[in-house]
């Protein structure tokens, strides 16, 4: 019975939502009914005279005052709008009436329904995009006291922001901690130390557990954050290795002896993974670029299964700084697959590769009148490819717009993404003489490619609308945020402008010329007035022949008088 009797409610819903979607000129035409029926009784003849003496006995000043409160209060709303929009993207007032009102007014929501008649193809596009949305750790990330605390020391501004170091504070007790630390000391510490968000405490606590042994994560957490320069931070990784190879080499002979050995040489595994990538990190900072190399590619034969922390981006970046372009172009082929997800990095330096053969000799003229040859076609589409990922990239590389230190986690085809990937590759991209040239002629070209709205994908799954969000939350408020596609000012901002503006100009001339303005109001009144009352005689005098009575012509000569 309950079942039948919400089927039953569902359906008269639906009915009448139907009926206000398709069927509102009918209720117009009703209400009209119902009003010209009940027009006597309403007295709406009388009324609207009483309305009409009303308003011409109103002063100038009144018109003044008037128009002036409207303009205030429309630029009022102007300016909350415009900041509400230029803040979350979005206009307020249409956000509440999407919100609230739509379900008020019956709105119904057809996600469900389209979810279960869609096809395996748009459910399986729905996932990638549901994970493009999640938020990965930059294979690049800088050092947090070499690196970001001398920002800080120098400008007075903080490049991360509290949500990217919580990301970070979890990333770090989901790779450095198990649930077996309790049972050893300085363990126990460090995982109260990776909780901890004062930066002194953490350091303190490290302190505090390599006085009772040599521990790895406290040399980890040291070289992070305390080292102010990279030397330093990689003297404090190189006394963690040591303290880390021997706890993965005694965890991996007893990692089958049960669950709880197993999860401490999966944290073992991942803390020995982490120090070896950030050395080869500060090798090639140090300008140690091929040893940096040989150091991630032992990483990669060693763990090739932990692709989670992305070394093969950091390989790439040490090539090209090489210039090893065919070494480049293997690691490309490995990781450039449709069944792997796609970086900024690599469909960027797929893209400069295939521009390094065409650039140098490219000409936009020359172009134009003889047409595109394969090589260039083929460079200019790796373009259109890499700008359709990730559209935010070829202003920092051309300039266009001001870089910012990257933060540590990044969205995917995103602006925090698209930062990170300029941060390092903008030196890459113009040693290959040319490449930046044709990068500025052929990139806006993408957009022209994508169907409308802009957002829709072409050669990707459509590019999601998360990212601004997100993008905003990793990134310091000092950064504007890069937004794509350009949204168009939203109808409500546009016509609280409008009519703010006309609203202000009457006000303006109301004030200048009261006596004229008042003259104009008056006439309009009397113009609509007279037409309303004139309407309403008419249909009377209609009604009145059709129920066959007389009609005095001296009344009536006298309305129209």
């Amino acid at each position: 019975m309950a079942e039948a009797a919400a089927g039953f409610l569902e359906q008269l819903k639906s009915c009448i939502v139907w009926s206000w979607t398709y069927l509102w000129t009918v209720w117009f035409f009703i209400v009209l009914f119902l009003v010209y029926i009940l027009r006597v009784p309403l007295k709406i003849n009388d009324n609207l005279s009483t309305v009409s003496m009303f308003l011409n006995t109103l002063t100038p000043k009144f018109y003044v005052a008037l128009t002036g409160t409207s303009s205030l209060i429309s630029g009022l709303i102007l300016i909350f709008e415009w900041w509400y929009f230029r803040k979350y993207g979005t206009s307020f007032i249409e956000q509440v009436s999407v919100s609230h009102l739509r379900p008020l007014l019956g709105g119904v929501d057809n996600n469900s329904s389209n979810n279960s008649n869609s096809s395996n193809g748009d459910s399986d596009s729905n996932r990638q995009s549901v994970s493009e949305c999640k938020v990965w750790r930059n294979p690049l990330n800088l050092f947090r006291g070499a690196e970001y605390n001398r920002y800080t020391w120098v400008t007075g501004r903080e490049p991360l922001t509290y949500y990217d170091m919580n990301l970070s504070a979890q990333d770090h007790q989901t790779f450095f901690t198990c649930d077996s630390d309790h049972l050893r000391p300085a363990d126990a510490i460090m995982q109260k130390a990776w909780r901890e968000r004062n930066p002194q405490a953490r350091i303190s606590a490290a302190h505090e557990a390599l006085e009772i042994n040599e521990c790895a994560t406290a040399y980890i957490l040291l070289a992070e954050e305390e080292a102010t320069t990279i030397a330093e931070a990689e003297k404090l990784f190189k006394q963690a290795l040591k303290a880390g190879d021997g706890c993965y080499r005694r965890s991996q002979q007893l990692q089958h002896h049960g669950s709880q050995y197993e999860a401490q040489h999966r944290r073992d595994t991942n803390v020995l993974v982490y120090i070896k990538r950030r050395l080869a990190m500060c090798a090639r900072r140090l300008g140690r670029t091929r040893e940096a190399v040989k150091m991630m590619r032992d990483l990669m034969k060693e763990f090739p299964l932990l692709s989670m922390f992305n070394i093969h981006e950091n390989l790439l970046e040490a090539l090209l700084e090489l210039q090893a372009y065919a070494d480049v172009q293997a690691v490309l082929a490995k990781y450039d697959d449709i069944s792997l997800p796609k970086s900024a990095t690599i469909c960027y330096t797929a893209a400069l590769l295939k521009a390094r053969a065409v650039s140098d000799k490219f000409s936009p003229e020359a172009a134009s009148r003889r047409g595109l040859s394969t090589a260039e076609m083929n460079a200019v589409e790796a373009i259109h490819r890499a700008v359709e990922f990730n559209p935010h990239v070829p202003k920092y590389l051309l300039e266009m717009k001001s870089l910012i230190l990257p933060p540590e986690h990044i969205l995917k085809r995103g602006d925090s993404e698209a930062i990170a990937y300029a941060f390092f590759h903008l030196a890459h991209w113009k040693r290959v003489e040319g490449a930046l040239n044709l990068l500025h002629c052929t990139w806006e070209g993408t957009f022209r490619m994508i169907p409308y709205p802009l957002e829709k994908g072409h050669l990707f799954y459509p590019y999601p609308i998360c990212t601004e969000t997100a993008d905003r939350e990793l990134l310091p408020s000092f950064h504007e945020v890069s937004v794509y596609p350009k949204k168009e000012l939203p109808f409500f901002i546009l016509f609280t402008a409008g009519l703010c503006s006309f609203t202000a100009m009457l006000a303006l001339l109301t004030h200048q010329f009261p006596e004229l303005m008042g003259v104009f109001a008056k006439a309009m009144i009397d113009i609509f007035c007279s037409t309303e009352f004139r309407d309403w005689n008419c249909k009377s005098i209609f009604t009145s022949v059709e129920d066959g009575l007389e009609i005095p012509l001296a009344p009536l000569s006298q309305h129209q008088n």
